[in-house]
């Protein structure tokens, strides 16, 4: 069975948490998206790097980003 076939319904399938910040930085910027997601390693001297140490620590907050990420891609479809 292939991984797609695994996971149909999953639309992050195969889509690395990385990639996800840096798409939703690059639509949103940083500023929005603490606004958007309220926490501190949005707010305070945001990167990629420390964004991906703290989310993958914290499901709420992962959920939270994957969630928006979604959002997004619904907005750029329409």
């Amino acid at each position: 069975m292939s991984q797609l076939e695994s996971q149909p319904n999953n639309p992050l399938h195969g889509i690395k948490l990385a990639q996800i910040v840096e798409e939703l930085v690059d639509y949103y910027g940083w500023e929005h998206m603490a606004f958007k997601v309220n926490i501190n390693c949005f707010k305070i001297d945001p990167s990629i790097k420390s964004s991906l140490v703290f989310l993958r620590r914290t499901p709420w907050a992962r959920n939270k980003v994957e969630t928006l990420y979604l959002e997004m891609i619904q907005k750029k479809i329409k």
